[in-house]
């Protein structure tokens, strides 16, 4: 008798294949349980805020936010930014888990980016002063913000049709030098344009550990009709939202493990010329911004603000009738229903801008904890 026939006429064998099963299932049920999205906050340190005021407990990713390029290198400009790239490492002592990254670029901050990485020579200097940063702060990687590649971004920003090509070699060569534990990421626009124009994802994706998809200023400083500036999903007059972002990288092979949907701690404000629609898709330009943390104060009966919740775009604004002016921001209701929809739909997590903006507590940060823990 062979050794497979002994084995499989011994009566114990059924129990231990049983038992392997078992184990097997509970080590799976383990990984999907832990298998939490991540919350991902990018922060300046503006507004006088202190970062180890904020719950950083229930932060995953922790993004400082700028550096720059000075020459071909990556740079932080001055030893105030040091010193918080520093403290925000050592919170890692309040969150084991914590992972500290650097962003380069920014909106207006990235002139530079095309011309310097169309050389070969350019992006292995960055990425060896990437590396070398990294090192010297003990942070765990880079986002690039380079807004935008291939495509208008800041008003006189050099852009090229090879930004698309020079991008993933940019991204292979921070690869390349950072090794396979470094954390890469990226930030994409929300709009159509940059979806189908700014990356090659299918390049670029397998290289990177997520996108975060900047689902918010969707109505523009530069719009002329108002709207929702970061709505969770599309209306008839509205196209752009975080779900409709997420779909069109889904279509370009983007996998939805690695996107981040993006969130606003901050409303936008916009001007009117008329009253109507409760200030909905109206005439408009921009006027200003205002921290989340500041919303009790302005958007009040008393200045003339009312509540108002689109079900459709499952976005709330304000409205103020007297003086024309609407807000669009995100609310503790549309940041539940975010989290829930990256739950629902098994993204890589939500992303805001930015935690500066936030309550140091009970603010929105908390309702993206609570709401995962449901």
């Amino acid at each position: 008798m062979n050794h497979q026939s002994k084995s499989l006429s011994n009566p114990s064998w059924p129990i231990l294949i049983l038992t392997v099963a078992l184990l097997l299932l509970g080590f799976n049920l383990r990984a999907q349980k832990t298998a939490k999205p991540n919350v991902i906050a990018y922060y300046t340190g503006g507004g006088g805020t202190l970062i180890d005021s904020f719950p950083v407990e229930k932060l995953s990713h922790l993004i400082f936010s700028f550096g720059h390029l000075k020459g071909d290198s990556l740079h932080i400009n001055n030893a105030k930014d040091s010193a918080l790239i520093s403290k925000m490492v050592e919170l890692k002592s309040r969150n084991k888990d914590l992972k500290v990254m650097i962003a380069m670029g920014g909106w207006s901050a990235c002139a530079p980016c095309s011309e310097v990485f169309s050389r070969k020579n350019g992006r292995e200097t960055f990425a060896k002063t990437t590396k070398e940063l990294l090192d010297y702060f003990h942070a765990d990687g880079i986002d690039i913000d380079w807004e935008y590649p291939a495509v208008a971004g800041f008003p006189g920003h050099r852009y090229t049709e090879d930004d698309k090509q020079n991008f993933t070699l940019l991204i292979q060569s921070l690869r390349k030098r950072l090794g396979k534990k470094a954390e890469i990421s990226f930030a994409a626009g929300g709009t159509k344009n940059c979806i189908d124009s700014c990356f090659e994802w299918k390049k670029v994706m397998p290289l990177v550990n997520r996108v975060n998809l900047m689902s918010y200023d969707l109505v523009s400083g530069y719009a002329t009709q108002s709207g929702h500036h970061t709505a969770l999903f599309s209306t008839s007059q509205l196209p752009l939202s975080a779900d409709y972002g997420i779909r069109e990288m889904i279509k370009m092979g983007v996998p939805a493990e690695k996107i981040a949907l993006g969130a606003a701690f901050y409303a936008r404000i916009f001007q009117n010329t008329t009253d109507a629609n409760q200030g909905l898709y109206q005439p408009t330009k921009f006027l200003s911004g205002v921290s989340y943390k500041q919303f009790q104060n302005q958007f009040i009966e008393n200045n003339g603000f009312k509540y108002y919740w689109d079900d459709e775009a499952k976005a709330p604004y304000y409205y103020n009738a007297a003086t024309k002016q609407m807000a669009t921001f995100d609310d503790p209701k549309s940041i539940a229903l975010k989290t829930k929809y990256v739950v629902d739909c098994k993204l890589n997590g939500i992303m805001f801008w930015e935690l500066s903006d936030d309550s140091y507590s009970n603010g929105l940060l908390s309702v993206i904890d609570d709401t995962l823990k449901k």
